[in-house]
């Protein structure tokens, strides 16, 4: 495939660099764009890439859609912070890692704590 240079169109948002389409129609998802398919739920602290602002990055919950931004709604209450979701990962805003982990454990799901 030919590569794509543009990478947002303010028709359609962001692109991808490789097949050109909107990133949630992308033709050439691979194993590298999803997180693992293991059944683990990852929770990190990140700040590199967000001007220097701390946030709880929630990775590989099974959930989609409205579902997904419930239970991003729900993290938000419990941490009295914002956040928001995109492609598939919940982000907080701070760190809430130690409010993070006992929630979504609590709820059944199987986590993984990083980014010390």
């Amino acid at each position: 495939m030919e590569k794509n240079s543009l990478v947002y169109s303010t028709d359609q948002g962001r692109m991808c660099p490789e097949c050109g389409r909107p990133k949630d129609r992308c033709a050439c998802r691979g194993a590298s764009a999803s997180p693992p398919a293991d059944g683990v739920v990852r929770v990190r602290r990140e700040i590199k890439g967000r001007a220097g602002k701390t946030v709880t990055a929630v990775y590989g919950l099974p959930l989609r859609g409205a579902a997904l931004e419930a239970l991003a709604s729900e993290l938000k209450r419990k941490c009295s912070a914002g956040g928001s979701v995109k492609e598939g990962v919940v982000v907080i805003q701070g760190d809430h890692r130690p409010a993070v982990v006992p929630f979504l454990e609590a709820r059944g799901y199987k986590v993984k704590q990083a980014g010390g």
